[in-house]
């Protein structure tokens, strides 16, 4: 009995080749977006940066805002890996916080490594957006994150929604300015973020 795999051979190539195709167009939109900002560019440009077609970027993407959607969910995906390994690894909130941060803003350095070391006057992707379903996701795992690793602290009584609000936005906020200086200080603002979350935890925890 002889089985046909040419099929599945050509199948498996047009897959890669769609990948290929979509990651080439997502590296491209980051170049593009350092370079000149993402108000400015639009989707000619974009194009430009690839040696596709016009008529292939439109197979996978209508517009400019959806390129860039595609990279913040991309880098969010991303970002829950770790996540997770800091989730397995923490077993105080004081590990928590420091792992969490250091985590977050080691990654956005890597993220924007290359607009930062070719003197891009705009960034590619500050973090990650905040309104989209991956980052949702990552912020229901933060806010179940501190509601269980602060759980033994019988006595307090931190509203968690307003924590995690105030965890993630910071390290947002914090993130801005530390891409914006030289050198890149991860642990500067590690140390700085998770001694103040932790600060504001043991005093409202002690009310």
């Amino acid at each position: 009995m002889t089985v046909d795999l040419t099929g599945a051979t050509e199948t498996g190539k047009r897959a890669r080749s769609k990948a290929a195709n979509r990651r080439a167009i997502l590296d491209a939109g980051r170049r593009v977006f350092a370079r000149i900002g993402f108000e400015a560019t639009t989707v000619r440009d974009i194009i430009r940066e690839t040696d596709l077609a016009a008529g292939t970027f439109y197979n996978y993407f209508k517009s400019k805002e959806e390129v860039f959607e595609a990279i913040a969910e991309d880098s969010t995906y991303r970002f829950r890996f770790l996540l997770k390994d800091v989730r397995a690894r923490a077993r105080t909130a004081q590990d928590y916080m420091n792992d969490a941060y250091r985590a977050y803003f080691s990654f956005i350095a890597e993220e924007n490594l290359q607009a930062i070391e070719g003197g891009s006057s705009h960034l590619a992707l500050i973090g990650v957006r905040v309104d989209t379903p991956e980052m949702s996701a990552v912020a229901a795992e933060i806010r179940t994150d501190l509601e269980r690793i602060l759980s033994a602290d019988t006595s307090s009584n931190l509203d968690i929604d307003y924590l995690t609000a105030a965890a993630i936005g910071i390290a947002r906020e914090m993130g801005e300015i530390m891409l914006m200086r030289r050198p890149v200080d991860v642990e500067g603002a590690t140390a700085f973020a998770s001694r103040m979350v932790m600060a504001g935890v043991r005093e409202l925890a002690a009310k």
